[in-house]
């Protein structure tokens, strides 16, 4: 016998004894205090057994919990994992010289757009020169060049990114493929987009 099976030997031979001297100061009768001596220990056992293994318990209940309700990212190390959203695209958040904001990720924009708004609120000015000309869906837009300091990504940064800023835009902010480009590897598996920086 090993030095740990010994002390839970002992440990249950102390439980058993306080269990049964609890029961026996009380004088219940010998049927019903075996019943009770019963339960206890299966408590005991229970509780030992969550105790031991509850690593394992709580790497199921985060599986179980991603199935009912999946993150919207997961970030492992330099990689981010993008959930689809109910509306078929891939949304994430993004940290603008520290200001977050809500951008649809675009493999078919070229350039990362801003709308003004996010622009503003990011404090992102528009570098001045000449605009740039992007064919949208509702047709060629000029839109003002602009520098994030910082693009925060989960755990992916990135410095001094080129954007563009214009009215057209609305409320949509646009991560585009001069942000995708500077990742190492990105694709999409199923419902996920997977970035690696």
């Amino acid at each position: 016998m090993t030095d740990g099976q010994g002390q839970s030997l002992i440990w249950a031979v102390v439980m058993l004894v306080v269990v049964g001297s609890a029961l026996i100061s009380r004088r219940i009768p010998i049927g019903q205090a075996a019943k009770m001596a019963l339960a206890w220990i299966a408590i005991f056992a229970i509780g030992l057994t969550i105790y031991a293994y509850r690593n394992d318990i709580a790497s199921v209940a985060q599986r179980v919990w991603y199935e009912i309700s999946p993150p919207e990212t997961v970030a492992q190390g330099d990689a981010l994992q993008i959930r689809k959203s109910p509306d078929g695209h891939f949304w994430v958040d993004v940290q603008l010289n520290g200001n977050v904001e809500r951008f649809l990720v675009d493999s078919g924009a070229t350039v990362t757009a801003l709308s003004v708004g996010a622009a503003q609120r990011s404090g992102i000015e528009p570098s001045g020169g000449y605009p740039m000309i992007l064919n949208t869906a509702n047709g060629a837009i000029a839109a003002d060049r602009a520098e994030a300091a910082t693009l925060i990504v989960g755990t992916i940064r990135r410095e001094n990114m080129p954007v563009v800023i214009a009215e057209e835009f609305g409320g949509t902010n646009v991560l585009g493929m001069n942000f995708l480009s500077s990742l190492s590897s990105w694709s999409v598996e199923g419902e996920w987009l997977l970035l690696e920086s």
